[in-house]
């Protein structure tokens, strides 16, 4: 037992180690095939929750199809983006937003037309940030908390005349192994700058708030902005494509845009166009524009909706890494059946609702890491318990087959349905049936040892299958003799007739036996057998090894019996109780001789004694073998 709860404590530190190596792991950007399984196991859960109705806060003006078929080309002409401008300042918007990189050089008229207007009202401009092999992944330094920010070659930039009239802000947006966008950074840097993200610049400017940077978080305001510890901006999408408020841009040029739809709204003017290549997948669409993947960001921090995922949540992930595999193994510990699968598999889904009721309700906790943490310790340790106890098992099996060449079925099954059977002896009525060969001692003086050992074992192998045959129970084998019990594990009715016809069987089969024997040796050889029934105390001896037997005056008599057969040249020595108990009338292919009132030794008064044989008795020198030994 101890070896065992060493065993087991030695496998929950392991697990610990393990869950802690591989959360610390991730989190240091190895074991990146993790956050592929993780935006897969984020999507599948967007769709378990569901499409939401966003906040009615920002309207997308979608550069389309029809607005590149109405012009002609794409990108849209400055002047006619410049005419779209004007029209939403015109309607009152709290701000304007224009996903479109302004970074080159069109015809003067119209970059002029389009830099007047930019000044008529509240504007924010796109930039972009250029990376080295076009990755946003970038080793962290140690230049403080600003150091885990993606740090990009330099920033690609409107064209003065566009940045003089409105602020300027980063529209990158990452994306996961999937090639979804599953956040979107809120802060960039460069070597020796640091600028803000699109969404941000626009959700300051409409809520009309001071922006804080702090060492591990954002304010817009009073109001924390709830970022991942790298200051990004977790996302999940309401629906699919157009669920945030989407107008053509065409209503413009038909004149027939909705005031409603643009005054004190936010308005983020971007490209819809098909082939455009701005397209990204998500849980509801495999193309969306990325205008609205922009706008869902921004929706998030003017609301306040966003999932969570800050250092708090980082903790909760950590703990369920170390602590889930933990529990797991210390259930399959605790039951090594199928009740502790069932209780793991339980833990295992209540930790899976869990998982998703938190992501539903605006808390990010990662699954993939858990996962990747509970899995592996989890599966070798229930191998390693499957193993355990398949050796186990046949080691068990080993021991029943061992038990079983001591122990009658009937009193090994129930030793295994009840260890605790006979530990406080029993007194109760029962059969006893002694047998003992005559002349063997003499015999064994001067017979080879291995002669000897095989003539025993045929002894011995009669004896048992014959009681075994009629239900008895070998209490031991006495040298060259034995005691059969009739009555354990339990008190029959029929057990004064069961050890009768044992009885009987015993006679003709060692009398057939002995025949078949050699005469040099059959000759030296006879048998007697004492049989009585009465009461018992039944009980188990020995400590570490143990076996059943029985004392009481029965035994004493029916041992006796035995004496007494051989006194009067007979071989089976019957007592009266056995006999009426057992209702024996006689039997035709027998002869039963008696009665005979004798007193046994060591006891005090007298026993009814019958002897029994076959009608074609016992030859003479069988019965002076019996007187000699």
């Amino acid at each position: 037992m101890r070896s065992r709860r060493v065993q087991i404590l030695m496998a929950l530190v392991l697990t610990a180690l393990w869950g802690a190596g591989v959360y610390a792991a991730h989190a240091n950007g190895h074991l990146r095939f993790l956050d592929r399984l993780e935006a897969t196991l984020t999507d599948w859960r967007t769709q378990v929750r569901g499409v939401q109705r966003p906040p009615d806060l920002v309207t997308i003006v979608a550069i389309d199809d029809t607005v590149v078929k109405r012009g002609g080309s794409y990108p849209l002409p400055r002047a006619d983006l410049a005419r779209v401008v004007d029209t939403i300042v015109q309607f009152k918007p709290k701000v304007v937003a224009i996903d479109l990189l302004l970074v080159d050089r069109s015809a003067a008229i119209g970059d002029a037309t389009l830099a007047n207007t930019l000044a008529t009202g509240p504007m924010v401009l796109a930039a972009a940030a250029i990376f080295p092999a076009a990755s946003e992944t970038v080793a962290p330094s140690s230049e403080g908390p600003l150091a885990v920010l993606p740090q990009a070659e330099r920033f690609l930039l409107p064209l003065p005349a566009f940045a003089d009239h409105a602020e300027v802000g980063v529209v990158n947006v990452a994306t996961g192994q999937s090639g979804s966008p599953l956040s979107v950074p809120m802060l960039f840097r460069t070597a020796d700058k640091v600028e803000l993200s699109f969404p941000l610049r626009v959700a300051a400017r409409a809520l009309d708030k001071p922006l804080t940077i702090a060492p591990d978080h954002l304010r817009l305001g009073d109001r924390t902005v709830p970022t991942d510890s790298d200051f990004a901006l977790p996302i999940t999408y309401y629906g699919p494509r157009r669920t945030i408020r989407t107008v053509s841009a065409q209503s413009i040029f038909d004149g027939t845009l909705n005031r409603a739809v643009i005054e004190n709204r936010i308005v983020v003017i971007g490209a819809a166009v098909a082939g455009g290549g701005d397209f990204y997948p998500t849980p509801f669409d495999s193309l969306m524009p990325g205008v609205e993947v922009v706008s869902t960001a921004i929706t998030h921090l003017v609301a306040g909706d966003s999932v969570v995922r800050d250092r708090r949540v980082h903790i909760a992930d950590a703990l369920a890494a170390i602590l889930l595999p933990m529990l797991l193994v210390g259930l399959l510990a605790w039951r090594r059946s199928a009740l502790g699968v069932m209780a793991a598999a339980a833990v295992m889904l209540a930790w899976a609702g869990l998982n998703v009721f938190a992501f539903t309700h605006g808390i990010w906790l990662n699954a993939a890491t858990t996962l990747a943490a509970t899995v592996p310790p989890v599966a070798v340790f229930a191998g390693v318990q499957l193993w355990a106890g398949g050796r186990r098992t046949q080691y068990l099996a080993a021991k029943s087959r061992s038990l079983a060449q001591f122990q009658a079925p009937a009193v090994q099954d129930w030793l295994a349905r009840d260890p605790n059977f006979l530990s406080k002896p029993v007194r109760q009525d029962a059969a006893v049936v002694f047998i003992d060969l005559s002349g063997f001692t003499a015999l064994s003086e001067r017979t080879d040892p291995d002669a000897l050992q095989d003539m025993l074992k045929a002894f011995h192998a009669l004896i048992d299958k014959t009681a075994v045959d009629c239900g008895g129970l070998i209490t031991g084998f006495l040298g060259d003799g034995a005691m059969i019990l009739f009555g354990l594990p339990r008190a029959m009715p029929d057990d004064a007739v069961r050890a009768l016809k044992c009885a009987i069987d015993l006679h003709r089969g060692v009398e057939h036996w002995i025949a078949s024997l050699p005469p040099a040796i059959g000759d030296q050889l006879g048998f007697k057998i004492g049989a009585h029934f009465g009461e018992i105390v039944a009980s188990r001896l020995g400590e570490s090894h143990q076996h059943i037997t029985a004392t009481g005056d029965t035994v004493n008599v029916a041992s006796r019996l035995m004496e007494i057969a051989a006194q009067h040249d007979a071989r089976l020595a019957l007592s009266d109780t056995l006999l009426n108990t057992a209702d024996f009338q006689g039997a035709p292919d027998g002869v039963l001789s008696g009665p005979l009132l004798t007193q046994v030794r060591g006891r005090s008064g007298v026993v009814t004694v019958w002897f029994w044989r076959d009608r074609d008795g016992p030859s003479q020198a069988a019965a002076k073998a019996e007187v000699m030994d």
